[in-house]
């Protein structure tokens, strides 16, 4: 026998259920609503409220991929000695434009300078107000032809005063200079009482290259690589130091022996090192110009500064002079 019993209700007792105490949903609704979704996700249409929310997220990610550039770029300057700037001058952005068919192509960077996973590679330069780089001032502004630039001029706490061409020598300030991950090369100059120039690259691994000969090798070569040829690569060299060093620091004497060697090479080539522009003719056209010796050079010597400014690189460097 079954252990609990169940008694038959009697025909004459009435049940009442109440009929709104349980409520069934509607399926015909729900199989319909299923099949007009199903029907348009197979037409390619997309639910709205998905549509949203991948919007939403873009401009998340979007927001946050700014937000790492700007914390990459912040801790760079920060990491360096020279972060006690005062004064935010200037930012520019350059686009590309047409330049001379010296320097075609543009250089892979990371087979020039190595893989970084920042927003961009930081270059940053101490000059002296009182010797303003020019040589850097040309390569800047043929740099900005070639890459993304975002140029910075910042003033030192150790200097009382700045001339405001010099406060406005990288360019005008652009309304992206925020957004660090649209360029491609930071180019940050910092006037500083410093008795010689010097650049930082790397900050966290590289030891600062000083002297303006050194600096501009370094920014050359991202433009141009150096002659294949040992012996024309030296020559270059050569005039480099010998424009840095006896032209602009040297004698008058030692000035008066570089302008008859500088005539007698030019008067053998159109350019200092031969057939091709070089970056001894820019060290040289900038030193000259400097120092104010153009005036007291021959023919072939002036025939080749006409060549030069024909070029149209060295804009900067007179509007400083000016």
């Amino acid at each position: 026998m079954s252990m609990y019993q169940v008694k038959p209700v009697s025909p004459d007792i009435k049940i009442d259920l109440p009929t709104c105490m349980y409520k069934l949903p509607n399926i015909h609704m729900r199989q319909e609503n299923s099949c007009s979704s199903d029907h348009a996700l197979q037409n390619g249409d997309v639910d709205p409220t998905v549509r949203a929310l991948e919007a939403r997220q873009d401009e998340i990610m979007r927001k946050l991929y700014e937000l790492k550039a700007a914390v990459e770029g912040l801790a760079k300057t920060v990491t360096t000695p020279d972060a006690d700037l005062d004064v935010t001058v200037s930012s520019s952005l350059s686009s590309k434009s047409s330049s001379c068919d010296i320097f075609k192509a543009t250089k892979n960077l990371d087979a020039l300078l190595g893989k970084d996973l920042g927003a961009l590679r930081d270059i940053v330069i101490n000059a002296n107000p009182a010797q303003p780089p020019l040589t850097l001032l040309v390569l800047h502004s043929l740099l900005c032809q070639h890459y993304r630039v975002l140029s910075t001029v910042h003033v030192h706490s150790s200097v009382s005063s700045v001339p405001p061409q010099l406060l406005s020598c990288l360019g005008p300030k652009h309304a992206d200079s925020y957004a660090r991950h649209m360029f491609q090369l930071g180019f940050t100059l910092i006037w500083k009482d410093v008795p010689k120039l010097e650049m930082k690259f790397s900050i966290r691994n590289m030891c600062p290259i000083e002297g303006e000969a050194n600096v501009a090798r370094f920014l050359f070569k991202l433009l141009a690589p150096y002659p294949s040829d040992p012996a024309v690569a030296t020559l270059v060299d050569s005039w480099v130091d010998i424009a840095f060093y006896q032209l602009a620091d040297g004698s008058s004497k030692d000035r008066a022996a570089v302008l008859r060697a500088l005539g007698s090479a030019l008067g053998r080539a159109p350019w200092l090192c031969g057939p091709e522009f070089s970056l001894a003719d820019i060290a040289f056209y900038c030193c000259l110009s400097q120092n104010g010796s153009t005036s007291a050079t021959g023919a072939n010597v002036q025939r080749w500064i006409k060549s030069c400014e024909n070029l149209g690189h060295f804009g900067p460097a007179k509007l400083l002079l000016k």
